[in-house]
């Protein structure tokens, strides 16, 4: 008895036709105190509306199964890309059916805007397109597909309730990593953000001897070939393969500020994945280091199949902590894991000089056996407050105020590059391609 009251009773609505219907009989009844000509007819009005109510309900609860709704999505979300949702409706009746559609999208996008209205003739399919872009990871509980259909007398609506209580995992986003791969083969690199870099000299790695062609190296010609061959022969080399990239990833609470929704965090992930990707396409292999006040989590270098997802599934876990990393403790990390000399993308954030200064011992003693490069971000909110016209004097301090942090951004670049460290000054929306030139660079420049 309870499953017949909540399949039936409980999914039905009343519609704003049917209380304006009651409404017009009851002004009917007014009106017959006064106008006795009217007879019968508010009798019959209501009754007309009741039957007709009836009516309604056993064509729209006749059919047990009315409609169809199915939701598509990837089995697991893009943290800081839109993904892209569909629902697909089909109608069962006999009949064409007004619908309105509530897809109740996880508490954590907080979006109550998900609310579409169509109409379908009998047997027809349409599909309801929409994008979600969730800035955390994590698990994202989506509840039902709540469908209310009414018949053309819409009196009433029947509610159909279709996927509830689905969970799909966020992870570091992933849905670019095709063009990053694109980015990592291909000549036209400016289309992406990719500056074309001009390679100096070669690697000391063979590749193969073939026939001279205008525009190789005249200083790569191999005469004991060409003497055999009777023709100019050339060296060709290939860039040096299996060298070590290490992303390091500042977990401590300098990566908590948020920009656009995400946090540094997110961002240094996000970029951690696509470096890995691209690198592991130039033969290379990816590591990963996770620091906050004592060591993370730690992936030894590989370029396996299955390291990117190895990468993946430890991102996916992480978050920021409350202190400040211990540097100290990640030197002797690396010198333990990385036992030949590599690549390490530091990724953190310093607000002022005096904060980069007191990490400074540390970073130098990496740099003796590493290629390090750090990065870190532009705080973007501060640059845009620094172009704004100042309206009074309170405004002219602030605008002084920003530009000496930016300032201060430009001399701690200056202060690692006296130091032997590299190091990158990033917007977080530019992060991955800017990490991606410079590795690219480093590639064709054979300092990796």
């Amino acid at each position: 008895m309870k499953k017949f009251f909540q399949q039936y009773y409980s999914n039905l609505f009343l519609t704003n036709r049917l209380f304006m219907a009651l409404g017009f009989c009851i002004v009917l009844f007014l009106l017959k105190f006064f106008f006795a000509w009217l007879g019968d007819i508010p009798e019959i009005a209501t009754g007309t509306v009741i039957i007709l109510f009836f009516t309604d309900i056993f064509i729209l609860y006749r059919n047990i199964e009315g409609i169809e709704a199915k939701r598509f999505t990837s089995k697991r979300l893009s943290n800081g890309d839109e993904n892209p949702v569909q629902i697909e409706i089909k109608n069962h009746y006999g009949f064409g059916i007004k619908a309105r559609v509530i897809d109740e999208v996880p508490f954590q996008f907080q979006l109550r805007d998900k609310d579409f209205k169509l109409h379908l003739k009998p047997a027809e399919i349409k599909s309801i397109h929409y994008n979600l872009r969730p800035t955390k990871r994590g698990e994202y509980d989506f509840g039902f597909i709540r469908t209310y259909i009414g018949s053309p007398l819409g009196l009433i609506n029947r509610r159909y309730n279709f996927d509830g209580s689905k969970i799909l995992p966020v992870f570091p986003s992933f849905i670019n990593l095709g063009q990053y791969e694109l980015m990592a083969v291909s000549r036209y690199l400016t289309e992406f953000g990719i500056k074309k870099i001009r390679k100096i000299g070669q690697s000391s790695e063979f590749d193969q001897i073939k026939n001279y062609v205008g525009g190789d190296d005249i200083r790569t010609i191999n005469w004991k070939a060409t003497a055999r061959k009777g023709g100019l022969m050339v060296n060709t080399y290939t860039d040096e393969k299996s060298q070590n990239i290490y992303c390091v990833i500042d977990k401590s609470r300098v990566m908590r500020m948020p920009f656009e929704g995400l946090s540094l965090l997110d961002y240094a992930i996000n970029a951690t994945v696509a470096l890995s990707k691209v690198a592991m396409l130039k033969e290379d292999k990816a590591g990963l280091i996770t620091i906050a006040e004592n060591i993370g989590s730690v992936v030894p270098a590989d370029r396996k199949a299955s390291q990117l997802g190895t990468i993946m599934n430890v991102l996916y876990k992480e978050k920021t902590r409350y202190l400040e990393s211990n540097l100290e403790a990640l030197y002797s990390a690396v010198r333990s894991v990385v036992k030949q000399r590599g690549l390490l993308v530091f990724f953190t954030n310093f607000e002022s000089l005096s904060a980069l200064q007191r990490q400074l011992p540390y970073l130098k003693r990496i740099a003796r056996y590493h290629l390090l490069v750090v990065v870190f971000f532009e705080n973007t909110e501060l640059k845009e407050l620094s172009t704004e016209p100042a309206k009074n004097v309170e405004g002219i301090y602030h605008k002084t105020i920003a530009e000496k942090f930016i300032y201060e951004k430009k001399l701690m670049v200056k202060e690692l590059n006296k130091n032997g460290i590299l190091a990158i000054l990033t917007p977080p929306q530019k992060l991955t391609v800017n990490v991606i030139n410079q590795y690219l660079a480093l590639k064709a420049q054979q300092r990796i």
